[in-house]
């Protein structure tokens, strides 16, 4: 795991030289210390992880001297990032965002949130996956608190599976011919789908190819989206959607909801977050499924990530130091951990390595029949494709790769002329805000 990792935040480190230029008005105020007047500091934490509300009621049973307040907020790319921007523009954000590693180096460029390095010591830091630390590290400074990482895995009905016959696939050409089977079994019934609303999903079946759309450069931001990778992955999703083969839903709507409910899809390609979801969201299918590794392109185990989350500072707070020891709690201690994963919803992989067989614990298995997930997972994250960065312009490319996903159900557009429409607006994007591109796509 962390050759790959290693490799990968090695890029996204080469990044700081082109934000450098960004993330110098990112500061904040400085943070105020826990109970300096006598009273329990209140923070206001903002997210939508499942598993949160549990978290924060751990925190305030165990401490006197800081009060977590929290709001549940849409899903980022459902609403919750243009809300937590639209907060700070307003200057009444709260004090700790949940931001996931995406996205981070577009609040960072915009200086919507504050530098914690004076707060993120290197006894928290050595607690962590180094390198997840430098996922968050940008321009040499710390932006944020690293919850989990979030490899890719492959969830899917055994009930139905052995129903109908379907062995699991560990290729993409296996994965085609297990939904050609699937549909011939019950014409009703598709492997798995699409998310029109959701480029990350899509961003990390590239990124498990071999795809490598953003890479810095000295002060250069190479941007390239017709690569063999991407291109290969465009044209076998294309594929799947046009011969009817694939679900093309909404994520965790109740349209993908209710065809989970009934049968008519039997698996979803997700994340090491996704076994919570399926767990809190069907419970009445316990016992039902399972979890295997993603199909991988030519044999050799690949993943990408999904999301994962980290905790940031928005501009506004003035709490800095108390959102910084909530947010290191959570991500850092077992009794953390623990209150996240044994609310039941959340099968979140920690960044802190030590505290895996935690989460494990605190995960009842017994929803995907006993099967080990977090052995899955771990798996998964060794196989971690190197070579992925995230640019500075994440949030547009991924407004109008949506916009554009939207119409491909529909045959108005094909996949690939939605990542190509997302690759000009990302061009556009950085050259307005100074930087030099170089378009490789």
């Amino acid at each position: 795991m962390s050759r790959s990792w290693s490799r990968t935040s090695h890029v996204i480190l080469g990044a700081a030289t082109a934000l450098a230029v960004l993330t110098a008005c990112g500061g904040g105020e400085d943070g105020a210390a826990p109970g300096s007047d006598g009273k329990p500091v209140s923070v206001t934490f903002w997210g939508w992880a499942k598993g949160s509300k549990e978290v924060v009621d751990a925190f305030n049973a165990s401490h006197k001297d800081i009060r977590v307040v929290y709001e549940e907020i849409p899903s980022g790319n459902a609403g919750g990032y243009a809300k937590i921007s639209n907060a700070v523009k307003a200057g009444n954000a709260p004090d700790l965002v949940s931001i996931e590693y995406p996205q981070l180096p577009e609040f960072v460029s915009q200086g919507s949130v504050q530098d914690i390095s004076e707060y993120l010591t290197d006894d928290i830091k050595k607690k962590l996956l180094p390198q997840a630390v430098e996922l968050t590290t940008l321009g040499g400074k710390n932006w944020a608190v690293p919850f989990d990482a979030s490899p890719q895995a492959f969830y899917y009905r055994k009930d139905l599976f052995e129903k109908y016959g379907v062995e699991v696939p560990t290729t993409w050409d296996d994965f085609r011919k297990a939904a050609e089977k699937v549909k011939q079994a019950d014409r009703k019934a598709r492997i798995g789908t699409f998310f029109p609303d959701d480029p990350t999903t899509f961003q990390a079946m590239a990124w498990q190819a071999g795809a490598q759309w953003y890479k810095a450069e000295g002060d250069t931001w190479k941007v390239n989206t017709t690569d063999e990778a991407t291109t290969r992955t465009a044209r076998y999703w294309q594929g799947l959607i046009d011969d009817d083969l694939i679900r093309a839903n909404a994520s965790f709507s109740p349209e993908w909801t209710n065809s989970l409910k009934s049968g008519g899809t039997v698996g979803y390609l997700g994340a090491a977050w996704g076994a919570g979801v399926l767990k809190g969201t069907l419970p009445e299918q316990s016992g039902k499924w399972a979890v295997a590794p993603m199909p991988c392109w030519d044999g050799t185990p690949a993943s990408g990530m999904l999301g994962g989350s980290t905790f940031a500072v928005s501009k506004n707070s003035e709490k800095a130091e108390a959102a910084v020891e909530f947010a290191t709690w959570m991500s850092t201690t077992p009794e953390g951990v623990k209150a996240r994963i044994a609310s039941g919803t959340s099968s979140a992989f920690p960044a802190a390595t030590a505290l895996r067989p935690v989460a494990k614990a605190a995960f009842d298995a017994g929803y995907f029949g006993g099967t080990d997930i977090y052995q899955v997972f771990e798996g998964a994250a060794t196989s971690i494709r190197p070579d992925w960065a995230w640019g500075p312009t994440t949030g547009t490319s991924n407004t109008v790769i949506k916009d554009q996903f939207g119409k491909v159900a529909s045959g108005d557009t094909t996949i690939a002329e939605a990542v190509k429409a997302g690759h000009d607006a990302t061009v556009t994007e950085l050259r307005k805000r100074g930087l030099k591109v170089e378009d490789a796509g």
